[in-house]
């Protein structure tokens, strides 16, 4: 006879019994009514069977008119499961504690990112938003639906034309897109545009003031190219003005670079963090590299699609060491000239033209390329000069 469901939930005993009169003690049990099951024959007189919990203190009277004795083997169902909980009810206590403070962590705001504003200052709409019940440590279901927090946020803040209010966790964002205003004239005085090195003009354009120059033309350095003149009065001279420029470079290539790379070899550190706070539980012990890189991974917990402000990180120190690159002297003179490239570019702009480039004089000496190098660049030569002239003019 197979239990039923129900009977296992009320708890059910494994019994051995043993005494020279076993078949008796079953016709006994038949007798009574009390459901045996997975009774199994055991040697020297010897009987295993399972029995409800609550039979199971009927058994006595049973056991002394048969003259037979049980012993306990073991003990299943819903009772003695409950029992054992019981024994341990500060651990479940603490357990369901801790779940609850878990649960209570993930319904706060802990984080406030204001992103998209560069003229209202953050502090203005860390203000406006704590004024519509956004700020740290707020209960995230206290809050209003966020179409109506950002349209009161774009009403409180002048000079947004809207503001988004997301969440991601326990994290909010607000995203300010502040309006678009036109771009205040400043007050000049009045000037000539100059030429900023010697060159040869290959365009010249005048948008305000009187072009002193003509395409084609060699020009000094310091020479005016468009003055602050127009009829009879002065102006902020304005306009565009490119021409050809030659700089040269004396470039100086090791022809051996040292970089760093991984061995392979690493520790691994274990941290349980809770907000800013990381706790070490595994990976003690001194670090034996000589040269190292740390590399970090954050993996908190999640609920739902909210990261909760708890987890693991992992912290891998990375062994690294120094290998020296053989370069050959083409390598080395490309390596050299790519440099100049993006010397010019980052002081004269990414709008100049390398027109032309010619290798000067080249050596190699002590594990070096050495090389002079001209290029002609076209390029923005203009730049102020102010008008000083004398009051009453």
């Amino acid at each position: 006879m197979k239990p039923s469901v129900l009977s296992r939930l009320r708890g059910s005993v494994t019994i051995v019994v043993r005494g020279e009169h076993l078949e008796r003690l079953i016709n006994e049990l038949a007798k009574e009514g009390i459901e045996i099951w997975n009774v199994r024959a055991l040697p020297e007189r010897k009987m295993e069977m399972n029995v409800q919990l609550n039979d199971y203190f009927s058994l006595r009277p049973l056991l002394k008119r048969t003259g037979c004795r049980m012993s306990v083997k073991r003990r299943a169902g819903m009772p003695f499961i409950m029992l054992r909980l019981w024994r341990r009810k500060i651990f479940i206590v603490g357990f369901a504690l801790f779940i609850a403070i878990i649960f209570a962590l993930s319904s706060l705001v802990w984080d406030i990112e204001v992103q998209g504003n560069e003229k209202i200052p953050t502090e203005d709409v860390l203000m406006a938003a704590r004024e519509e019940g956004i700020y740290p440590f707020q209960w995230i279901f206290r809050m209003q639906k966020q179409d109506k927090l950002s349209a009161e946020l774009t009403r409180k803040l002048p000079g947004t034309s809207w503001v988004g209010v997301s969440r991601s966790g326990t994290r909010i964002t607000i995203q300010v897109v502040e309006a678009t205003r036109p771009k205040e004239q400043s007050l000049h005085s009045p000037s000539h545009l100059i030429s900023s090195s010697d060159a040869i003009i290959t365009n010249i354009y005048a948008e305000r003031g009187q072009p002193e120059v003509k395409k084609h033309e060699r020009v000094r350095k310091g020479q005016v190219l468009i003055a602050g003149i127009q009829g009879n009065s002065y102006v902020v001279a304005k306009g565009e003005i490119k021409g050809i420029v030659w700089h040269e470079y004396n470039i100086e290539v090791p022809l051996v670079r040292k970089q760093n790379v991984y061995t392979g070899e690493k520790k691994v550190r274990g941290y349980l963090y809770f907000g800013k706070t990381a706790v070490q539980i595994t990976g003690y012990g001194s670090v034996q590299f000589a040269q190292f890189q740390t590399l970090s991974e954050l993996d908190p917990l999640t609920w739902r699609s909210w990261k909760l402000p708890i987890g693991w990180m992992s912290e891998k120190l990375l062994e690294t060491t120094e290998i020296q690159l053989k370069l050959s002297a083409k390598q080395a003179k490309e390596d050299g000239i790519e440099r100049a490239l993006r010397d010019i570019y980052a002081k004269h702009g990414v709008e100049s033209k390398i027109v032309s480039q010619k290798i000067l004089h080249e050596k190699s000496d002590n594990g070096k390329v050495y090389m002079k190098v001209l290029f002609e660049v076209e390029q923005d030569i203009a730049e102020e000069l102010p008008i000083v002239h004398e009051q009453g003019e």
